[in-house]
């Protein structure tokens, strides 16, 4: 079974559409086992609440160090029990010591088709005005496993959706985020049914196909 941790910093809507799948049986085997912010005021922590679902707000701030945030992180996780971690919206790169503990069981979804319009400082309207500025006929997102660099890691799923001339970022943007709402659902799927391996050493994701 997943037992999946979903980081968040902001509404929440990428967390409901999983939870949502969860509930309406599109997403079999997994359960949300953990929320967590680094906001305290975020709305997926007021979601995940209403849902009964454990909910912690985690800083650095609040923990006073770097190396006390890591570990509140690592002792929640393993608490919990999750063995996999969704980043939805997560605006902090992640400890390297907590990618370590999971590795290849970190999922981001972006909300563009990587390699292209990721890496630091690209999130939210910064990625669909970059889109914009390239005259790109086509965006989407792309759901990847999370390494130690910023959007890099080895890609499990994308869908595209098309970039319209009247599009501003504001509008390219819902259409993405609808996007992401299917995406991500379909490839937690994907590692419920074991469909899905990574082969050490490689930026390769091998995803089953039905057939094998």
């Amino acid at each position: 079974m997943l037992k999946i941790a979903v980081f968040g910093s902001g509404r929440g809507s990428n967390f409901k559409a999983v939870l949502d799948a969860i509930q309406n049986g599109e997403l079999p085997d997994s359960r949300i086992v953990l929320v967590v912010s680094n906001n305290s005021d975020a709305g997926i922590l007021d979601l995940a609440r209403a849902a009964g679902l454990p909910a912690r707000h985690i800083s650095q701030k609040l923990s006073g160090s770097e190396e006390a945030f890591t570990a509140d992180l690592l002792a929640s996780l393993r608490a919990a029990a999750a063995n996999l971690i969704v980043l939805a919206g997560y605006m902090k790169q992640l400890p390297s010591s907590v990618i370590a503990a999971y590795r290849h069981r970190i999922l981001n979804i972006h909300p563009a088709l990587l390699p292209s319009f990721g890496g630091k400082g690209m999130y939210g309207l910064r990625v669909h005005q970059a889109v914009l500025a390239a005259h790109e006929s086509l965006s989407g997102a792309t759901v990847h496993i999370v390494d130690e660099e910023y959007d890099h890691g080895p890609i499990v799923l994308q869908r595209t959706v098309p970039v319209l001339a009247s599009d501003s970022a504001e509008s390219l943007a819902a259409r993405v985020l609808e996007m992401e709402h299917t995406v991500l659902p379909e490839a937690l799927r994907l590692f419920a049914e074991g469909r899905v391996s990574v082969v050490e050493g490689q930026s390769h994701v091998h995803v089953i196909s039905l057939q094998e």
